[in-house]
């Protein structure tokens, strides 16, 4: 449609709380719109939408539009690619701005099929150039980076949690809110049944440290000794795919390209050999120390610190001196 404008951005809520990158896509948008000249809008879904918009005005939205039909309090791709293209049509935004989420991989592609544009899936950065949404995603395991622009409209982009600075929330702000009404049609889709996975502690994609095991540790029990460590420096345990496929831990706590993103401020990477998909899940990481006792392993390449030793006597040595530091 001609005429595009705006900025619309998908607000996900978790429990009764507005997304963390629900709050970091608005803060970019935020950042973009004096560029554009353009308002923000947040969208949101199901019976919690009203809250949602409220908070996502406080987070930089200029308004809202929601579609609060309980139909959608659960995703569903048939539904919520409905709503989302009913919300599109009615806004005509410049720019649609989803999560890289389970719910954003999964809905983003189909959406865009729906409007007859593209999309470029787990941004980590996003600015305008010669009035244009220029976005820039991981390519090659996250060894490099490339940018694109759409030729159609509107742009869409899904967005890398933790890439992008949140706005600190300005409770007096004031927008509008539109409730959209949308005939849900209900598909041959159903959910029949749902287990949730209950974490214990803090989440990897949440840890400021995050201390993942490998392979090399040789058997799950080395996980004790992770988890100890991760106490001490009041962390998480993460783990690479190889563990995870043995069974030695959960698939809620695989980092790489098929598990968690994370973004800590230290990664400590403990019999872990450095596999493209592994590292293309720490590219964010502030500071990563690897423990290898294979001098060549590819992790050493994006350390800052390395120790080439058999890990079980060296994490010994480490926690040791860490608990002394702390004490």
């Amino acid at each position: 449609m001609p005429g595009e404008s705006g900025i619309l951005v998908l607000s996900e809520f978790e429990g009764d709380q507005l997304a963390g990158v629900s709050m970091e896509m608005l803060g970019a948008a935020r950042r973009l719109a004096p560029a554009l000249g353009q308002r923000v809008v947040a969208t949101a879904f199901g019976s919690t939408a009203a809250e949602a918009a409220k908070q996502s005005i406080a987070f930089g939205a200029d308004a809202a539009v929601i579609v609060a039909s309980p139909e959608l309090d659960e995703y569903r791709n048939d539904t919520w690619t409905v709503a989302l293209t009913a919300v599109a049509r009615e806004a005509n935004p410049a720019i649609v701005l989803i999560g890289q989420t389970n719910v954003g991989r999964d809905l983003a592609p189909r959406f865009a099929v729906r409007l007859g544009t593209a999309v470029a899936m787990d941004c980590v950065d996003l600015s305008i150039r010669d009035g244009k949404l220029l976005m820039t995603r991981p390519c090659y395991g996250g060894s490099a980076h490339a940018q694109y622009t759409s030729k159609t409209m509107p742009q869409v982009a899904t967005v890398r949690i933790k890439s992008q600075e949140r706005l600190e929330p300005d409770l007096s702000r004031a927008g509008e809110v539109t409730t959209l009404a949308v005939d849900i049609a209900t598909g041959d889709a159903r959910v029949l049944g749902r287990e949730e996975m209950k974490a214990e502690g803090l989440r990897i994609e949440d840890a400021k440290v995050v201390v993942s095991g490998g392979r090399g540790l040789g058997s799950k029990e080395g996980f004790d000794d992770l988890a100890e460590l991760a106490t001490v420096l009041g962390g998480a345990v993460g783990a690479s795919r190889a563990v995870v496929d043995l069974g030695w831990v959960p698939v809620s706590i695989q980092v790489g390209l098929t598990g968690k993103i994370v973004t800590p401020d230290l990664y400590i990477a403990v019999g872990i050999s450095g596999a493209s998909q592994h590292l293309a899940g720490i590219t964010g990481a502030k500071m990563i120390v690897a423990v290898n006792k294979d001098k060549d392993a590819d992790i050493f390449k994006v350390s800052r610190f390395g120790a080439v030793s058999d890990w079980k006597p060296f994490l010994s040595a480490f926690i040791a001196e860490c608990r002394r530091l702390k004490d």
